[in-house]
C-alpha cells in the first residue's frame, strides 16, 4: 500500500482545510501515479476537492465516522477495519492513501511505500504528515533532483518500509 503526500520543511501539509501551495509538477505527478488506482481519503480531503467531487479515473473510497454520508461516485466507509476489509479486493500496490492528516496517521502502519513531495519552505500549517525521516521504519530509497517551480524548490522523495 501506498502513500502521497506533499510536506513543507516542518512536514505540514495543510491549513485551514487547504493545501499549503500548488506545485504544477507536484499535482501532475499526482495524477500520473494515482489515475487508474484506489484512492483513500477522508471526508475533509474530499471537500476541499473542486466541488467536492471524488477524482475521476480512480477507485475512490471516502473514510467517515458518520453513518449517514454517502457520496455519489464513490466507496464511503466508517471504521480502519470496514477500510481494511474493503481493500483486501485491491491488489496492496494500486492503493493510495492521499489524506488528510487523521487518514495518514491512522494508516501509516500499513504502508509500505510514501511518495513526498518535499518542500524547502516553511509554511503555517495547522495539519501535519509524520516526519518519515526520524521514522526508523522507513528509509529513502529514490530522490529525485531539486526542482524550481518560481521561487519554491522541491523534490520528489520515496521512502520504504524497512522490513
Amino acid at each position: 500500500m501506498n502513500m502521497i503526500v506533499a510536506v513543507d520543511a516542518n512536514w505540514g501539509i495543510g491549513n485551514k482545510n487547504n493545501l499549503l501551495v500548488r506545485i504544477p509538477a507536484d499535482h501532475k505527478m499526482f495524477r500520473n501515479e494515482t489515475t487508474g488506482k484506489v484512492v483513500v481519503l477522508g471526508r475533509k480531503t474530499l471537500e476541499t476537492f473542486p466541488n467536492a467531487k471524488p477524482l475521476p479515473n480512480r477507485t475512490n473510497i471516502i473514510l467517515s465516522t458518520n453513518p449517514e454520508y454517502k457520496v455519489k461516485d464513490a466507496e464511503v466507509v466508517h471504521s480502519i477495519e470496514e477500510l481494511l476489509e474493503n481493500l483486501k479486493q485491491y491488489n496492496d500496490e494500486d492503493i493510495y492513501i492521499i489524506g488528510g492528516a487523521s487518514v495518514y496517521e491512522a494508516m501509516l502502519k500499513y504502508v509500505d511505500t510514501v511518495h513526498v513531495t518535499k518542500i524547502d519552505h516553511e509554511y503555517e500549517a495547522d495539519a501535519f504528515f509524520p516526519n518519515l525521516d526520524k521514522d526508523e521504519n522507513f528509509r529513502i530509497t529514490a530522490e529525485s533532483d531539486e526542482q524550481v517551480y518560481f521561487d519554491i524548490t522541491y523534490s520528489f522523495v520515496k521512502y520504504e518500509r524497512i522490513s
